[in-house]
């Protein structure tokens, strides 16, 4: 097995490991556990599942990611930005057909590693990520405004923004004062803990107190059991989801989903890590162990996991040494379940809600959404398309538009970027003198589609006046079959015209490119550089 496929938590073994390590693991991954208990509930609670499948996928999944990840410090489990498209998968498929979704999902993944495909997803445009993220934390938000505010509604709560904005005004005379005091509450003690304490477990510190003010007063609000009647103190035993090829087929473009989405979530939240550590991730392996994960995951009935950047940026801060302290987080969620799971019932809906609300505020990056708003105003239309797709059509439209746009910002600016400078081998000479003979282009750049039609243009005007035209390719640092295409043109109506053609200068791998374009000797002369190109035009006369 190659080094790319190798698991880091391998790679740590033949390290060696010590008491030492294992102290400083456990710390950390009990802090991580910490964090992760409430969130995967309100995580899971909020896409359409019960909260004891969003402990499943943090332990399930969680430890198979930290034992297979190509990340030293990756924290796996459920995350925010999957809360639209696993409610979405619910909503059409059920339990069922998600459980499946989820572990097609992990195969894809798996394959997309082998294939090391990794590299590409590397690609998305900054302004596409930064977009996809503030919609994710809208779509979150959003998600979370009825329980927030106590609302009741008569039935399902629509998914899409608007629907579901227009269905929440027409309760709003339900609104529940308990509700929105405990949701509040949670948000200050959040923030208050924060800014004071910040070493401490603010979220679940929130969630506690929450829990402790509603019971206290018997407080009329929704909570985990009057919804879910409780979670249970044990995990489920291993099944495969009902498979049949119908149904396969039905969830597949879900299954697609999970898997840009996840690859996506990872590789960021992977380069995180290394950004605080110093480290390098394995990219191909972070995606096999993704999937490994999302196959668990599905056979103990978890939903989708991922690489989450605020667990695992906790898990680096509390000082971990490698992939145990993410094993060790998921093993202390499993004794939370075995041991007070019957504590869970008395959560409060709305606690989690304003854990959510923080999670979402948290999520936009509001420094870089008003650098980019500022900078180059193509990016920023990138980012604004971007947003306005995913939070009113869907996520995988919006990084589809948003990576297409970027494409486009950036074939323009390459094709700026190409420059093709005219000039006379006689120096004595003006350039507009109608006695010289010999012309020379210079290309300079990248030579492809993009600046084709501006290249073309220029490379066209050859006037019957010259008869030596030398194309010096040595400033060309790729070209396209367009390129080619193009010079092959300017070949054919040099030969038309009686112009002797010299191209110079060209790397090998151009040259055989031009070659299979037919643009080969005698047609055209092929030199070392422009004096060689020179020298020939002189010899002949």
């Amino acid at each position: 097995m190659t080094d790319a496929l190798l698991p880091k938590f391998v790679t740590m073994l033949k390290e060696g490991y010590d008491g030492t390590r294992l102290k400083a693991d456990a710390i950390a991954g009990l802090t991580v556990a910490i964090v992760a208990l409430p969130l995967s509930m309100a995580i899971a609670i909020a896409s359409g599942v019960g909260p004891d499948r969003g402990l499943y996928t943090a332990i399930i999944g969680g430890f198979l990611v930290s034992l297979f990840s190509g990340s030293r410090h990756q924290i796996g489990g459920p995350a925010g930005a999957f809360i639209i498209l696993v409610a979405a998968s619910v909503e059409r498929h059920g339990i069922d057909g998600l459980l499946l979704a989820v572990l097609i999902s992990g195969f894809l993944l798996i394959l997309t590693g082998y294939l090391k495909l990794g590299k590409y997803i590397k690609f998305i445009p900054y302004p596409v990520t930064v977009g996809f993220t503030a919609g994710i934390a809208v779509i979150i938000f959003a998600s979370q405004l009825s329980e927030l505010l106590g609302l009741t509604l008569p039935g399902k709560e629509p998914g899409p923004l608007v629907a579901k904005l227009e269905a929440l005004w027409s309760v709003h005379d339900t609104f529940n004062l308990s509700a929105f005091g405990v949701a509040l509450m949670t948000v200050l003690i959040i923030a208050l803990v924060k800014q004071y304490r910040p070493n401490w477990p603010s979220l679940l510190i929130a969630v506690i107190a929450a829990s402790l003010f509603a019971t206290a007063l018997s407080l009329p609000v929704a909570t985990i059991g009057s919804r879910f009647g409780g979670i249970p103190s044990s995990l489920p035993t291993p099944a495969l989801p009902t498979f049949s090829m119908e149904k396969l087929i039905a969830v597949l473009p879900d299954a697609v989903s999970f898997t840009l989405l996840g690859a996506i979530e990872s590789l960021l939240s992977a380069v995180v890590a290394d950004g605080m550590t110093g480290r390098r991730h394995r990219s191909s392996m972070e995606l096999i162990g993704q999937g490994i994960a999302n196959i668990g995951s599905a056979i103990f009935g978890g939903i989708c996991v991922t690489g989450t950047i605020a667990r695992t940026a906790t898990n680096v801060r509390s000082g971990a040494t490698g992939p145990v302290a993410g094993m060790l987080h998921a093993l202390f969620l499993l004794l939370f379940i075995l041991v007070a799971a019957p504590l869970a019932s008395y959560i409060p809906l709305a606690a989690l809600a304003g854990v959510l609300a923080v999670v979402s505020w948290n999520m936009i990056e509001r420094p870089a959404i008003a650098a980019l708003l500022r900078g180059h105003r193509g990016e920023a239309v990138v980012l604004v398309v971007t947003f306005l797709f995913v939070i009113f059509r869907d996520l995988t439209e919006g990084i589809i538009v948003g990576f297409a746009l970027g494409a486009v910002l950036f074939i323009d600016r390459m094709g700026k970027n190409l420059r093709v400078d005219v000039e006379s081998t006689d120096e004595e000479n003006p350039v507009d003198n109608r006695d010289r003979e010999t012309v020379v282009y210079r290309i300079n750049g990248a030579f492809f589609f993009g600046a084709a039609a501006s290249v073309g243009s220029v490379l066209d005007r050859i006037a019957a006046r010259y008869r030596n035209l030398i194309l010096d390719c040595s400033g060309i640092s790729l070209m396209d079959s367009t390129g080619a295409n193009i010079i092959e043109g300017v070949v054919k109506k040099a030969e038309k015209s009686g112009i002797t053609v010299y191209v110079v200068g060209l790397k090998p791998d151009l040259r055989g490119l031009l070659e299979t374009h037919e643009i080969h000797e005698p047609r055209v002369v092929y030199a070392a550089d422009v004096d060689a190109a020179r020298e020939l035009i002189r010899a002949a006369g």
